[in-house]
């Protein structure tokens, strides 16, 4: 049996895709992502997760944790290194990824850059406890509109072409894409905007950035968790795991109509099924609790290469 290597989750239910970013409190942030989230350039209450902390907080969130996985210079390939040698990184409900602009200055192709941003973001959501509405992602901001970049046109189409990427594949796991390159085009037009690098964005930048974040910020959903009763699934430790807040059945079908498991939840407990035993492919994952209310997921499994 060949090893599995990744997990999509795409989340269908009665209320509808997740296209807002819906914290619950406390919050406990995780930013991934590169020097536009480590800062470079600016003090670290200037960097855009701090700053957009705070605004949370005066959404009357409580912010328990703001923590950073971003280095200058890094990759994609990079950022998952990291990640794999923080693991397990555990209790988080709010990701934020940011990552492209150093393939895009390396010479990296987009055909790897979009795997490997795939499968960040698979991460990302499973951080965020299988939630793909705790997960956001933010554009690449454009270098070209900097001293540095000097309104280089190819770094730009460049850029462009990075980001469409990333965006249909954010798009397909029904998870919040903050375009926030127009913002970052201001650079050469408003000065005050770039850091004192000449390259990376000033803590004035970075306010604009949180700005457009807070406006898909699910405010009337900062509320108590178990209120909700959307089932949760998420993949953690090689299991399959799917928690409802009340009584449920669930039934896992593989594409070709066959039931590979099935069996009962009792509420507000954890089900967890190995996944060893199951082949590379599609699955259908649907889940019915005892008030008749269905969720149906689609899950896509991927044998290691």
């Amino acid at each position: 049996m060949k090893q599995l290597s990744s997990i999509l989750l795409l989340f269908f239910s009665l209320s509808g895709f997740a296209q807002s970013i819906q914290p619950v409190n406390p919050v406990r942030f995780l930013a991934l992502g590169d020097s536009y989230t480590y800062g470079q350039g600016v003090s670290q209450q200037e960097r855009w997760p701090e700053q957009f902390a705070i605004e949370l907080t005066k959404l009357n969130f409580q912010v328990d944790e703001v923590r950073l996985i971003a280095q200058t210079g890094w990759t994609t390939t990079a950022l998952q290194q990291a990640i794999n040698l923080q693991m397990p990184l555990e209790g988080y409900n709010l990701v934020s990824l940011l990552i492209g602009v150093n393939n895009q200055f390396f010479g990296g192709s987009i055909q790897t850059y979009s795997i490997q941003f795939q499968a960040l973001l698979e991460q990302a959501i499973s951080l965020a406890g299988g939630k793909p509405e705790r997960v956001f992602v933010l554009s690449i901001p454009d270098y070209a509109y900097t001293p540095f970049g000097n309104g280089n046109p190819a770094i730009s189409a460049e850029i462009d072409a990075f980001n469409n990427a990333n965006r249909t594949i954010t798009a397909q796991y029904q998870v919040r894409y903050v375009d926030i390159t127009p913002i970052s085009r201001l650079g050469l037009q408003q000065p005050e905007l770039v850091a004192n690098d000449n390259l990376h964005p000033s803590g004035l930048m970075y306010r604009l950035w949180v700005e457009e974040i807070l406006q898909y910020v699910e405010k009337e959903l900062a509320v108590d968790e178990t209120e909700s009763k959307t089932p949760r699934v998420f993949l953690s430790g090689g299991q399959l795991n799917i928690i409802s807040e009340s009584s449920a059945q669930f039934m896992v079908v593989n594409s070709g109509g066959s039931v590979v498991v099935q069996g009962n939840i009792y509420g507000g407990r954890q089900k967890s099924i190995p996944m060893q035993e199951f082949s590379a492919g599609i699955y259908l994952i649907q889940i019915q609790n005892d008030q008749g209310e269905l969720w149906t997921m689609k899950m896509y499994l991927r044998s290691a290469e």
